[in-house]
C-alpha cells in the first residue's frame, strides 16, 4: 500500500470513528439545571439546588447509579428566555449531562421545548408550571416534569375561589408573559366548568409599580375574590395598590408568590393564599423533617422559612429520585434509553407517590404530581403556612 493510499485509509477509518461516536457514547452522570441564579427570582434557583443536590448526596452514599456518582450542574438564566436555550444546548451538548431540570419561570420552559425535543435530552421540569411546556405536541416528547401543571392549578384556584368568595364573584390578575398568557385560557376554562365566568380580567407587567387602576376596575366589577398568576415582586405591588384604594378582597394565588411576597409586603401579606405541591412550614412528618435536617446542615439554615419556594425544593428531591431510577431501569446513561425507561418508574416520594410517574399513552401525564396533591397555604406573618393550621383555615375566614 502506497503511503497516499494508507493515509487516505487512516482518514477513512477516522471519520466513521467519528461518526460512530456520538451514538456510542452514554452521557454523563450529571443534572443540568437551567435556572434564576440571579435577579429577583435568584431563591428559585437554590430552591432546585437544596432538594437535588440533598438527594444526589444520599444516592451517591448508596454507592450512586450504574457504579457512577451523579452531580448538579447549574447555569445562569436570569429568567431570560434565550439565555435558557442556550443553557440547554451547554448541558445536552458540551456537558453531555444525562438530563436538564428545568427551573422557575415558565417563559424560559416554553422557549426550551423546541431544543430540548430535537436535541432529544430528558427535561425534567421542577418549578414552572405552564401547560404547554409539557403539552407541547412533541412525539416523541423529551419535556416531562414533577411539579405543578396550570391546567390544574387553574382548576385548583377556580376551586378554591369560588368556595371563599360570598357574592360569587371571583377576578383575576395575570403577568403579561408566556406563563401569565398561557394561564388565562386555563382559568377561564376552569370557570367555564363551574358554570361562572370572571367577574374582571385584568392583567401587568414585569416591574410594574403601581397597581391602582387595574385594583379599582377589579374593586367596581363586584369581584371579592382576585387569583393572580404572578410573581413575588410584582405580587407585592399587587397587595400595595388593594390597600392604597381601601380594597380588601381575598387572594388566591399560583405559586409564584410562594418566595418572598411575606418579606416584601410585610403584613400586607397576610391572609394571601398559595396553592403548592408542599410545605416544609408547619408540622413535619418524620421523612420530611429527616430530609429537612440535611438540607440544614448542607446549607447552613437556621428555619423552614429560609426555603423560599419550598415546594420546587421537595420536587426537585424527587425529581432526582425518579431520574435514578429511570437511569437504572434503563441500564444505561443513554439519552432515549432514560426518556422511554420513565414511563415506568414508580417512587414513593416527599410529594407525591408516583405510580406511574409518567404515563407514555397519556399526553396529560407528562406531569407526575397529579391534582390531589395540591396544598393550600397562606401567609401569615412573613411564613407561609399550611392554611388549616391559621386561623385562616377556621370557618368563615
Amino acid at each position: 500500500m502506497t503511503l497516499a493510499k494508507w493515509s487516505t485509509s487512516l482518514l477513512a477509518v477516522g471519520a466513521l470513528a467519528v461518526m460512530a461516536a456520538p451514538a456510542q457514547a452514554e452521557q454523563q452522570p450529571c443534572i443540568g439545571n437551567s435556572g434564576p441564579l440571579t435577579g429577583p427570582a435568584a431563591f428559585g434557583g437554590a430552591a432546585v439546588k437544596y432538594g437535588a443536590e440533598v438527594a444526589i448526596d444520599e444516592i451517591n452514599e448508596a454507592g450512586g447509579v450504574l457504579g457512577k456518582k451523579l452531580r448538579l450542574i447549574q447555569y445562569d438564566d436570569a429568567g431570560a428566555p434565550p439565555r435558557g436555550v442556550d443553557n440547554v444546548r451547554r448541558i445536552a451538548l458540551s456537558d453531555k449531562c444525562i438530563a436538564i431540570f428545568g427551573g422557575y419561570h415558565s417563559t424560559v420552559g416554553l422557549a426550551q421545548v423546541g431544543p430540548v425535543n430535537e436535541i432529544g435530552i430528558p427535561w425534567i421540569g421542577t418549578t414552572g408550571a405552564g401547560t404547554k411546556i409539557t403539552e407541547n405536541g412533541g412525539s416523541p416528547n423529551y419535556m416531562f416534569r414533577v411539579s405543578a401543571k396550570d391546567k390544574w392549578v387553574a382548576q385548583f384556584l377556580a376551586n378554591e375561589a369560588l368556595k371563599v368568595s360570598k357574592a360569587g364573584k371571583v377576578a383575576i390578575m395575570y403577568e403579561n408573559t408566556g406563563w401569565g398568557n398561557g394561564a388565562l385560557p386555563d382559568f377561564k376554562a376552569a370557570m367555564e366548568a363551574k358554570g361562572k365566568t370572571a367577574a374582571a380580567i385584568e392583567t401587568f407587567n414585569w416591574n410594574d409599580q403601581d397597581m391602582s387602576a387595574q385594583a379599582i376596575r377589579i374593586r367596581d366589577s363586584g369581584a371579592d375574590t382576585v387569583v393572580t398568576f404572578a410573581l413575588d415582586r410584582e405580587g407585592n405591588q399587587i397587595v400595595r395598590s388593594f390597600d392604597k384604594i381601601g380594597y380588601k378582597p381575598t387572594i388566591i394565588g399560583a405559586w409564584g408568590i410562594a418566595g418572598n411576597l411575606g418579606d416584601l409586603a410585610g403584613p400586607l401579606a397576610n391572609g394571601v393564599r398559595v396553592m403548592q405541591t408542599f410545605t416544609w412550614m408547619g408540622e413535619m412528618n418524620p421523612r420530611t423533617k429527616a430530609v429537612w435536617e440535611k438540607i440544614q446542615k448542607k446549607f447552613k439554615l437556621k428555619d423552614p422559612s429560609e426555603l423560599k419556594m419550598g415546594s420546587a425544593t421537595a420536587n426537585s428531591y424527587d425529581a432526582v429520585y425518579i431520574l435514578a431510577k429511570a437511569i437504572e431501569k434503563a441500564g444505561s446513561y443513554d439519552w432515549k434509553k432514560v426518556h422511554d425507561a420513565l414511563y415506568t418508574v414508580k417512587y414513593d416520594g416527599l410529594v407525591a407517590k408516583y405510580d406511574p410517574a409518567f404515563d407514555a399513552s397519556n399526553p396529560e401525564r407528562q406531569d407526575a404530581i397529579l391534582p390531589q396533591y395540591y396544598k393550600l397555604t397562606v401567609w401569615s406573618d412573613g411564613k407561609l403556612l399550611p392554611i388549616e393550621q391559621t386561623v385562616y383555615g377556621k370557618a368563615g375566614n
